[in-house]
């Protein structure tokens, strides 16, 4: 009767692997593709490092030596002068107020109806709601650009142009946030909303006392992406904001673009105080970015 020997495994009381003995390709192919992502994420982090650690020590540096040796960072010394100077020359304080007013207002305003919009789709059942599924579909598909006339008129019909409305409110109806509240309710047990209801619990109590406070991680991310969204927007608030003082800090940064005399010092100084709030946002809100991203995904 013939016997199955099985192999011994290496390294525990048995003979030694050879020298010439082959490791299992998975192992290899591991290896090779965890390397390969490293540098594919070391690469695409310096894409995006490079520029602002270039418009950091740019603004560093005294104008004359930026043009004269543009390309050597060290050239003439590094001072603070650049970012004294675009402080004290342009409101600067003034459009951060504005941007910040503006992206508050998105955020509170954002989560509350979006948060409702998605509440509705997940779980109530009235007339035409597949209807409305289709049209907020259908508003993910449209760019934004397309927009901006037809909103340009709505918006100057009701008088809202030159008010911090005129930013906000586009800002709240957004498709993506319906859907991204959507998944995380569609995701929670319906026995869980039927026990609710058979105890009494009205539409609204189940609602802001069960369904929000689980949906935390979707609150952060619509908070922060609607948050990133509304500072960095340009074409819409150069549109509707024609005052100095009103504007937010990405058009008030354009602005300083177009003179006919760039200070590139001071140019640099005003970027970086621009996107400082959203790399403390980031800083502050990473674990809750990642986490809220993450599970956005896989819902």
């Amino acid at each position: 009767m013939s016997s199955i020997t099985q192999p011994r495994p290496a390294g525990a009381g048995g003979p030694a692997a050879s020298p010439g003995s082959h490791t299992p390709p998975g192992v290899n192919g591991a290896k090779l593709f965890n390397r390969l992502c490293a540098v594919c994420l070391t690469l695409f982090a310096l894409i995006w490092l490079v520029p602002f650690a270039w418009a950091l020590i740019t603004s560093l540096r005294p104008d004359g030596s930026i043009t004269a040796n543009p390309t050597s960072p060290f050239a003439g010394g590094w001072s603070l002068h650049a970012y004294s100077y675009a402080w004290d020359t342009y409101p600067i304080g003034s459009w951060y107020l504005n941007s910040l007013v503006i992206g508050a207002l998105a955020v509170v305003f954002t989560v509350a109806f979006c948060s409702m919009a998605g509440f509705a789709l997940a779980f109530l059942r009235f007339p035409g709601r597949n209807v409305l599924l289709a049209l907020v579909t259908a508003g993910l598909m449209l760019p934004t650009e397309a927009l901006i006339l037809p909103q340009f008129i709505e918006y100057r019909s009701l008088h809202l142009l030159g008010t911090y409305w005129a930013l906000v409110l586009p800002s709240v109806a957004a498709p993506v946030s319906v859907f991204i509240f959507q998944a995380f309710f569609k995701g929670i047990p319906v026995p869980l909303i039927e026990a609710a209801r058979i105890d009494g619990a009205s539409w609204w109590r189940v609602y802001w006392t069960i369904c929000m406070p689980i949906c935390r991680p979707a609150v952060s991310t619509v908070s922060i992406l609607t948050f990133i969204n509304s500072w960095n927007a340009f074409l819409w608030p150069l549109l509707v904001l024609n005052q100095t003082k009103s504007q937010t800090i990405p058009v008030g940064l354009a602005s300083l673009v177009n003179n006919s005399n760039i200070q590139y010092a001071e140019v640099m100084a005003s970027s970086v105080l621009g996107f400082l709030p959203l790399i403390a946002v980031f800083l502050v809100f990473q674990r809750r970015i990642v986490q809220g991203v993450a599970t956005t995904g896989i819902k």
